[in-house]
């Protein structure tokens, strides 16, 4: 089994990992699919918000929240999978740890309520509150998601600068970073 390497402070990926993280086919996914679970998100809050506010629209709320648990599910085992390939772990990989945390509190929300179309032990406003908290909390594990890809491309982009900077000293004849003229 493949242990996660060292990284340097502030290095989200090994050079290795985001060779990986590149070359799979779970990146697009989780890429796709991110975007459409915000959409159904978006659809799916207004939907609540009506029902909530209004009393109208209450199966309409219902299934899309069905479908935007669905969509949950899904990110979440194909990020998974995903984890594995780049991390060499299914979950809590360290570069993903918090992102993970707040994953699972959002999938245990969204779970109470299908449990609770199963067994009555919520009101509908009830229901319609634990599944804004659960969006609530969606929301805030987004934000770590697209703040850690902000985060990686500016490593990226930091990595390349390095790469240039040296190219340049090389070409020039100065001294490369193993102490030999080039």
């Amino acid at each position: 089994m493949r242990q996660e390497p060292q990284l340097s402070q502030g290095m989200l990926y090994t050079p290795e990992q985001r060779l990986l993280r590149d070359q799979t086919i779970w990146t697009p996914v989780q890429g796709f699919l991110a975007i459409f679970q915000f959409a159904v998100f978006l659809v799916s809050l207004g939907l609540v918000l009506r029902c909530l506010f209004s009393g109208e629209g209450e199966e309409w709320a219902k299934w899309s929240i069905i479908l935007k648990t669905l969509t949950l599910y899904t990110i979440m085992i194909t990020g998974s999978i995903w984890e594995k390939v780049v991390f060499g772990k299914y979950l809590f990989a360290k570069a993903f740890f918090w992102e993970d945390v707040v994953s699972m509190g959002v999938i245990v929300l969204h779970t109470i309520y299908i449990a609770s179309l199963f067994y009555a032990f919520l009101t509908l406003e009830q229901q319609l509150i634990l599944i804004l908290s659960a969006y609530t909390a969606y929301v805030i594990n987004a934000i770590q998601f697209v703040m850690k890809l902000r985060a990686a491309r500016l490593q990226e982009a930091k990595m390349k600068s390095a790469l240039q900077s040296e190219h340049k000293i090389n070409e020039s004849g100065a001294e490369t970073p193993n102490g030999v003229l080039a």
